[in-house]
């Protein structure tokens, strides 16, 4: 959990952190850092032929906090559509009773009541563009903007990769009475992290992007078959179908020969 309490904690322990920050419920972010903001930087270019998300990056600094802004200009487009389509539906529903429209969330923060109506809060639905298409980190380092928040869109990744270790690599529950064998289960896990994110890396360098589920399905296909006749022995390897041979180009391995002699 964020808070100020955890982050002195940090700081008084000389540990370097990015934090993502909660833009709506934060003071100092939503009436000093927002409205401040300087010119973004494209970090990732909209328009340019890759699956990135665009991203822009602004740094703030506010009583001596550093603050990153990151800008999706695709996802802020989203956003102000998606609440112009609440705003329609309000205006078309607003006369269909108060105690609806209230109970849901997604309605409440654009409405205010009295005693006797209930209306549009032109004041809430102005200031709620601030927050389209952005995200706000606080950092201590002195890691460059784009840096900081690269690093942070790491997360995602690792959070993934934690699923996939019960599912695409089928990690079934262990059940452990020693710390040693604890110890030894989450270095295992924590290995097969390290060993997929360079794996990730190199394939990023080649410019591949290929599923993971679809490597481990080529890879299991690469096999070798040992035939024996007449004295002699033979190793065939099957055929390396689909993303296989770009994932051995990637990791600087050359696939074995399809007919070798032991």
């Amino acid at each position: 959990m964020v808070s100020q309490d955890n982050i002195k904690k940090l700081e008084s322990n000389n540990i370097p952190y990015i934090l993502g920050v909660r833009m709506r419920r934060v003071s100092e972010v939503r009436f000093e850092v927002l409205p401040h903001v300087g010119p973004f930087v494209p970090v990732y270019p909209e328009g340019k032929s890759n699956d990135r998300d665009p991203l822009q990056v602004a740094e703030v600094v506010v009583n001596e906090r550093r603050y990153i802004v990151c800008y999706n200009p695709r996802q802020a487009r989203k956003d102000a559509a998606d609440r112009e389509a609440i705003i329609e539906k309000l205006k078309t529903d607003i006369t269909m009773g108060s105690q609806r429209l209230i109970a849901n969330k997604g309605y409440s923060r654009y409405l205010k009541t009295t005693r006797r109506a209930i209306m549009l809060d032109e004041e809430r639905i102005a200031a709620e563009a601030q927050f389209d298409g952005k995200y706000v980190l606080t950092t201590n380092t002195d890691w460059p903007a784009a840096q900081v928040a690269l690093r942070y869109k790491e997360l995602w990744r690792v959070e993934h990769t934690f699923r996939d270790l019960k599912s695409i690599l089928d990690t079934r529950p262990i059940y452990h009475q020693r710390d040693d064998a604890i110890r030894g289960h989450v270095f295992c896990s924590f290995l097969a992290l390290v060993v997929r994110k360079e794996l990730d890396r190199r394939l990023e360098t080649f410019g591949y992007d290929f599923e993971w589920s679809d490597i481990k399905q080529d890879l299991s296909q690469l096999q070798a078959v040992t035939l024996c006749e007449a004295q002699r022995t033979l190793v065939i390897r099957t055929e390396s179908v689909d993303c296989c041979g770009k994932v051995f180009q990637a990791v600087g391995l050359a696939l074995p020969p399809t007919i070798q002699e032991p």
